[in-house]
């Protein structure tokens, strides 16, 4: 089973790839599983057996997952978007986007609004994030740490006051009806003008979330220090106006200074629990003598935390001056 998840997510990536390149000649079935060496009967048992998803079905909603990005943020024709993206003509590509999004191309381009988008699919159960800002003060041979002032913006989020780490935390989303991680991952991968999205219009898988940790805005204590609250969500600009779907919440974040601990990019399999391991560490023993701050425990701030094994594992902490 290993090695075919790792086949499997060669194949996911090579789909991207040619999506991306709007290179629709090499998205068929008989070329994707020549390149494994393997039947399309074989291959297509297999992807379904591993995704969940029947191959053609997950070809079409990621391509369709593209185009919506397209519609959403420039101006090409819909009949060149639905040559780019495979459709026969403009009617076929109407009928499918109509049917997936419940909305017409030409409706949703006048009024983008939150829909499922059909994020990449990751066998190995890992998500893509990233944050950009910079501005190093001291290092470790592996872990950079770095103060940054981060603008006043808006975080779009999910919560769960109960729950204890990442898995957990969606074992837990997934028993609320559309709060599972598909669902939701596909809606904030709709919303245009994330924050930590290289711009707002990526087609990457999952581009533009974090998870995040609030502290209790009560100020309510427990056994280990204050409560908290773990949440998954998107940076929006403080002057978002767009719509808010229905599970979730829209919080003012304030401009304020963060310490950052980044580690570069790692092996996913082999590293994962090792890096962990050593941010986790260098953040509990941060020496901030020769500095003006500590960490910032007010009730109702916010931990960010980005996990992209080919960019970094980062956290992004408040910070006050003493």
């Amino acid at each position: 089973m290993y090695d075919w998840q790792k086949q499997i997510q060669q194949i996911v990536d090579e789909i991207d790839r040619c999506i991306k390149n709007y290179n629709d000649e090499a998205l068929t079935l008989r070329r994707l599983s020549r390149k494994l060496g393997y039947s399309e009967f074989y291959m297509t048992r297999k992807f379904k057996e591993i995704s969940g998803m029947p191959f053609r079905d997950y070809l079409r909603q990621r391509k369709l997952a593209f185009a919506l990005k397209e519609v959403r943020d420039n101006e090409k024709s819909f009949l060149d978007i639905a040559f780019d993206y495979g459709f026969s003509s403009h009617e076929a590509f109407t009928r499918a986007f109509k049917k997936m999004y419940g909305i017409a191309p030409s409706e949703y381009r006048k009024q983008p609004k939150p829909v499922v988008l059909r994020t990449k699919i990751t066998s190995f159960d890992r998500y893509f994030l990233g944050l950009g800002e910079i501005g190093m003060v001291k290092s470790t041979k592996e872990i950079k740490t770095y103060f940054v002032t981060i603008p006043a913006h808006k975080f779009l989020h999910i919560k769960n006051n109960e729950s204890n780490g990442y898995w957990d935390f969606w074992q837990k989303q997934s028993q609320i009806p559309g709060q599972d991680c598909d669902t939701i991952s596909g809606l904030l991968d709709s919303i245009k003008g994330k924050l930590d999205d290289e711009g707002g219009s990526q087609n990457d898988s999952s581009s533009g979330q974090a998870m995040a940790y609030i502290s209790d805005p009560a100020g309510r204590l427990c056994d280990w220090g204050f409560l908290r609250s773990e949440c998954y969500g998107v940076r929006l600009p403080a002057d978002y106006q767009g719509e808010v779907p229905e599970q979730m919440l829209l919080m003012d974040v304030p401009e304020a200074e963060y310490l950052v601990f980044e580690h570069g990019p790692f092996d996913y399999e082999q590293e994962n629990r090792s890096v962990e391991e050593k941010v986790e560490q260098v953040m509990a023993n941060f020496d901030f003598s020769d500095t003006e701050y500590t960490y910032d425990t007010t009730p109702g701030r916010v931990i960010y935390f980005y996990h992209d094994p080919e960019r970094f594992w980062k956290y992004v902490r408040p910070v006050i001056k003493n």
